[in-house]
């Protein structure tokens, strides 16, 4: 059998076009009124979809990337907010025009790295809290518990804006490196914490001045 060169034509775009939104998320447009729900329904809902990264369309429509795990758990909000009186649903979505996909995909990673940004932000305060300890002489096992506790609450808070980076903001590279040289510099501030316990010299530069190095 021949096919026709406008068949073939027609053939090539449709597969070009699919291969090009092969890609692609689909998204789950979703709304959720609380109306007629207890107070503490519209807490919830907002906490959750701000936990899942939404992006939000109007007051209370938003769009999450159709992926399984944000599936389920969308699945279970809504069914909670309906459980409380309150009207949901969820809708699957493509978006098949590039420039619009490459829109939403940069508000997404706006809003991410608009937190990744406040991580960065954060930072330079935890290493000027060490340098400031060890200059006064207080690096002690107390106050190296202390900044474990801080730099485990920004892991924490690092993972989660991760946790709902679906589209790989760019702001993220940098927030890395921010908890890193935390890391490091608490590193540094403990180690200068057991020399002062142990009554030893310190090996190498003052703590001080290795947190300026990694800062």
């Amino acid at each position: 059998m021949t096919f026709s060169p406008f068949l073939i034509e027609c053939y090539d775009r449709y597969m070009t076009r699919e291969t090009a939104a092969a890609g692609r998320d689909r998204f789950l447009l979703v709304s959720a009124s609380t109306a007629g729900a207890p107070p503490a329904t519209r807490v919830r809902v907002w906490r959750k979809l701000r936990s899942l990264g939404a992006l939000y369309l109007h007051q209370s429509v938003c769009l999450l990337p159709d992926r399984e795990p944000v599936r389920r758990q969308v699945q279970r909000l809504l069914a909670s907010v309906r459980a409380d009186g309150g009207t949901a649903r969820s809708l699957t979505v493509s978006v098949e025009d590039e420039v619009q996909y490459a829109q939403l995909v940069a508000e997404f990673n706006a809003e991410r790295d608009a937190e990744y940004a406040e991580v960065v932000e954060r930072a330079p305060q935890f290493l000027a809290e060490l340098e400031s300890e060890t200059a006064r002489g207080r690096a002690t096992y107390a106050e190296v518990e202390e900044s474990e506790a801080d730099l485990e609450r920004f892991s924490k808070w690092l993972s989660k804006i991760a946790s709902r980076d679906y589209f790989a903001a760019g702001g993220g590279q940098a927030a890395r490196q921010a908890v890193e040289r935390c890391r490091a510099a608490l590193a540094a501030f403990e180690d200068t914490a057991i020399a002062a316990q142990a009554g030893e010299p310190l090996a190498g530069p003052p703590a001080s001045a290795r947190l300026r190095a990694v800062d």
